[in-house]
């Protein structure tokens, strides 16, 4: 009997969540003004994260990391990229130890995720980056999205094609032996 009910627990427990998404998915979608609204600090966000970009591209690293939360957490530009404030100093530090030149130039966006977990601040940024190293001028597009948090970035995502910076600056890619 005791495993009966053991067993009958267990699967109610694993089959619950099933029996909700069901149900979801059979009444009606949120819209997304049920989920996204307007930033209501919109502009002081997107001035920190503009000063924030722009101190990075001016190749001013200390003036940059102020702008970070303690707690930090930086995204990409791959999927298994991942930094905190230490790391992304010590990337951008060496960036600047090599390129020249750097300018950013973009565009930006705000929204307030109403719920779940990424609930709060973003600004979204997505335009050019351009930098001269080795007498090679290299410009990309990119897309940069942070979480503003107590006036601070708590964590961000930016994307590029690293591949095609490593071509411009003259590497090539060579495939595994067979």
């Amino acid at each position: 009997m005791k495993k009966s009910i053991t067993k009958g627990l267990l699967l109610a427990i694993l089959l619950c969540p099933l029996a909700l998404t069901t149900a979801h998915a059979q009444g009606k979608p949120p819209t997304y003004r049920d989920m996204v609204g307007d930033n209501p600090n919109a502009e002081a966000d997107i001035k920190l994260v503009t000063d924030y970009v722009n101190a990075l591209a001016a190749g001013e690293i200390d003036k940059a990391m102020t702008m970070l939360a303690p707690d930090y957490k930086g995204r990409g530009p791959g999927p298994e990229d991942s930094a905190d404030v230490q790391k992304t100093a010590a990337a951008w530090k060496a960036n600047m130890a090599t390129q020249k030149d750097s300018k950013a130039s973009f565009l930006s966006e705000t929204f307030n995720v109403k719920s779940g977990e990424n609930a709060g601040h973003w600004v979204a940024t997505w335009g050019s980056y351009t930098f001269t190293q080795d007498g090679k001028t290299v410009s990309f597009p990119y897309q940069y999205t942070a979480h503003v948090k107590n006036g601070k970035i708590d964590r961000d995502a930016v994307y590029y094609d690293q591949s095609y910076i490593m071509k411009t600056l003259g590497f090539t890619i060579t495939p595994p032996a067979k």
